[in-house]
């Protein structure tokens, strides 16, 4: 080994495993983003609390603000993936936020004047699955420290 990759290796080894929960908050987050700019696409950048469910990504009502909601959290999962506990944090705020979507949802879905983000039906079982992937991300099992096996070893001997 030479002088010049020494320090390189000495980082990669201090960097720390990433979890499945730390890709799960990044995956997510690249989505979101995603779907908040093809959103605009569709929708422009007019009558940002419009109710037309004609405005559709896939089988998803959207409008400006639903896109803009989009780009929130996906940038939040694309910032917050990187540490565990930071990726917990992100999945928290799926839960809840993505929860209380689909609370909300539930309530507006038939409410043309209340539904300033134009959901329907289909937002409503996305918000659902979200929540429940923020769970999956925030409640991860932690990774275990490697370190001895042996019961000998773990006794300090």
């Amino acid at each position: 080994m030479t002088a010049a990759s020494a320090p390189r290796d000495e980082a990669r080894a201090e960097r720390p495993a990433r979890g499945v929960h730390q890709y799960l908050a990044l995956v997510i987050g690249i989505v979101y983003l995603l779907v908040g700019v093809v959103g605009f696409a569709i929708t422009g950048f007019d009558e940002w609390t419009v109710h037309d469910h004609s405005q559709t990504l896939l089988v998803f009502a959207i409008n400006p603000l639903h896109n803009v909601v989009h780009l929130l959290i996906g940038l939040l999962g694309v910032l917050l993936w990187s540490r565990s506990a930071s990726a917990r944090t992100y999945g928290w705020i799926l839960a809840i936020g993505y929860g209380a979507a689909f609370v909300y949802g539930l309530i507006v879905v038939n409410d043309p004047e209340a539904n300033v983000l134009n959901i329907n039906g289909a937002d409503n079982v996305l918000h659902a699955v979200s929540a429940a992937a923020g769970l999956v991300i925030a409640l991860w099992p932690a990774r275990r420290a490697t370190g001895p096996t042996t019961p000998a070893a773990r006794a300090g001997a």
